[in-house]
């Protein structure tokens, strides 16, 4: 389950080492080629909303396996696209489709035991870290020898093939849902009503992810322009770095096992706040751009498990429509923080970027504190 999450999520950040290539095939800027990676983060969140929730009403392999051809779709699409707009489009796809990891993770909670849930999803979440964070590596490689078009064909290979190990691996999962579909989205807002720990996981992720989307989409223009001027395979590798964050990924759902899960959201968030603070002093320094790199993607990590943890022990009846509330806002703080980046990128360069987004580690902080008589 954590490969086929790893290699799935990967699709949502193959786009953003290859910005500049694709800027150069269709002659616009490389600030408006980045458009795509919003896109794709945006389009998770609308496939996040709207078909997540299913897994509580129709048998969750059935769906996995459905969504992951889908997405071979899409992939192909991306691949063969003949003007920015087709590609845009096709972005927008590959983001509704690639909801297939949040659809493994409530299949692995559901399958665990209690005392072991924040170890299994932390394993899991090693997988999806790993993915997100070595795609940008094999991307970035994969776009300067071939051209950014391989990159998506050999996407959608993978998928393909993941296709078939899910088929012949995974468990069959009766639904536990009977209502309609339109009863299963009102009970979204049900939840989000009802649940006041749900509300705060949520917001603090939300800010954690639009601070993670602004600072990859915008490390791509920082380490392709002077003095860099690295290559995107060059800029993929810095992927290798945060990839060794991912390793503390079960040690957090262990934590969170020992009932020290909102703790862990509290360091979580200050250490993302340290990292903004050195890449504020390191836009020329590639040593303080990788210490930065290991404490946001430790940090994200930190804050990202531990709320999930938190999240799952709600209502192990409604763990896709939890699910479906906590990621979605959080992939929208993704969509919205990359286009954030690009725009303070626009507004100030690198240093806007910095400040910007430290702003945002001080509002996660904030919802923090406001909301520390939650000690679960």
């Amino acid at each position: 389950m954590a490969v086929c999450t790893g290699l799935i999520v990967a699709n949502l950040y193959y786009c953003q080492p290859l910005i500049v290539l694709i800027a150069n095939e269709f002659k616009i800027p490389e600030a408006d080629a980045g458009t795509i990676t919003y896109l794709t983060q945006a389009g998770y969140a609308i496939g996040l909303f709207f078909m997540v929730p299913l897994g509580d009403k129709i048998e969750r392999k059935k769906q996995i396996l459905i969504t992951t051809l889908a997405t071979v779709i899409a992939l192909v699409i991306a691949a063969t696209a003949q003007s920015f707009f087709v590609l845009e489009i096709a972005s927008l796809l590959i983001g509704i489709t690639s909801i297939v990891p949040q659809l493994i993770l409530p299949l692995a909670a559901s399958l665990s035991e209690p005392s072991q849930r924040g170890k299994v999803v932390g394993t899991i979440m090693s997988g999806l870290l790993v993915g997100i964070l070595l795609s940008r590596t094999l991307s970035g490689i994969i776009g300067d020898i071939w051209g950014w078009r391989s990159m998506f064909w050999i996407a959608a290979g993978i998928c393909l093939l993941m296709f078939f190990v899910m088929q012949k691996q995974f468990p069959y999962n009766k639904p536990v849902f009977h209502g309609s579909y339109g009863q299963l989205l009102q009970s979204l807002f049900t939840l989000i009503k009802t649940q006041p720990l749900l509300r705060e996981a949520t917001l603090i992720n939300a800010f954690c992810f639009a601070q993670f989307g602004a600072f990859w989409t915008t490390m791509v223009l920082l380490l392709s322009d002077s003095p860099f001027n690295f290559s995107s395979s060059t800029i993929g590798l810095f992927g290798i770095v945060g990839a060794t964050g991912a390793l503390a990924a079960p040690l957090v759902g262990k934590l969170g096992d020992k009932g020290s899960s909102r703790i862990a959201v509290g360091y979580g968030c200050l250490l993302m706040l340290i990292s903004f603070i050195i890449f504020y002093f390191s836009g020329s320094s590639i040593v303080g751009i990788i210490i930065g790199i290991v404490c946001i993607d430790i940090g994200i990590q930190g804050v990202h498990i531990s709320n999930q943890t938190r999240v799952y022990s709600l209502l192990p009846e409604a763990r896709n429509r939890l699910n479906t509330v906590f990621m979605s806002f959080s992939f929208l703080g993704t969509a919205a923080g990359s286009a954030y980046g690009l725009f303070l990128w626009k507004l100030g360069g690198w240093h806007a970027v910095t400040i910007g987004c430290a702003v945002l580690a001080l509002l996660s902080l904030t919802v923090y504190g406001l909301t520390y008589k939650s000690k679960k």
